[in-house]
């Protein structure tokens, strides 16, 4: 019993001494302001500063523009609407031109008829005159959609083609002629071969045989690919 009282009596003696030390340190007064201003913040008079609303420009007055941009010449002003406009007659100006190359003018050939066309023109090209060299072509979207490029082997151009670039006489199976660019250093046809494979209406699958019946003339047989459906 006399410990508890003595216990009590200092803890009484401690809290006393830290009230005297909190006076003279002014901390209860401290802690009451903090407490007051958070219950009622007085406004920033920075904050509270109204700013005034800024009105429209005059109708006359120049875009501002930063010093740097300023100082460089007047560029013209571009509207959407007539860029867009000229984007436009420009595609549908194209697409009269490549209808050709349209997606959804291709044709995809199967792989069954694929093989049915080169299967008829190795059959064909064995039954040519063997005096006249000849190679068998399949068709592939490059060759008669796009690009209109059309490689030929490398080495029956340098057994059997001129030296240097010339033009190629191509003899269909109505003797119409028409003539194609040999380009000799790519081994390949450019120039108006594109329009031999549109008059001829060839597609993805066909299977060409070239027969050179001159020193710079071909006879093409042409074996379709949709034979394999009839």
């Amino acid at each position: 019993m006399a410990g508890a009282v003595a216990y009590e009596e200092q803890r009484r003696r401690q809290v006393e001494e830290n009230r005297r030390k909190l006076d003279q340190l002014k901390l209860h007064h401290l802690s009451a302001a903090l407490r007051d201003a958070a219950v009622d913040p007085k406004p920033s008079p920075v904050k509270s500063a109204k700013r005034k609303p800024r009105g429209p420009p005059p109708g006359d007055a120049p875009p501002r523009r930063s010093g740097r941009v300023a100082s460089l010449p007047e560029q013209p002003n571009y509207r959407f609407e007539d860029t867009y406009g000229v984007l436009e007659k420009s595609i549908r100006g194209s697409r009269t031109h490549t209808t050709r190359s349209d997606l959804i003018d291709r044709v995809y050939a199967t792989e069954e008829a694929r093989t049915y066309a080169t299967d008829m023109a190795e059959q064909l090209q064995g039954k040519l005159d063997p005096r006249h060299p000849s190679f068998v072509k399949p068709m592939t979207q490059s060759h008669v959609t796009g690009g209109f490029w059309l490689g030929l082997p490398k080495q029956f151009c340098t057994r059997h083609l001129p030296k240097r670039d010339e033009w190629i006489t191509l003899v269909d199976e109505m003797g119409a002629e028409s003539d194609s660019y040999y380009l000799a250093r790519k081994w390949g046809l450019s120039a108006q071969w594109k329009a031999f494979a549109i008059n001829h209406k060839l597609v993805d699958g066909d299977c060409l045989v070239f027969e050179r019946i001159d020193r710079a003339k071909f006879k093409v047989h042409i074996i379709r690919q949709s034979s394999y459906y009839k």
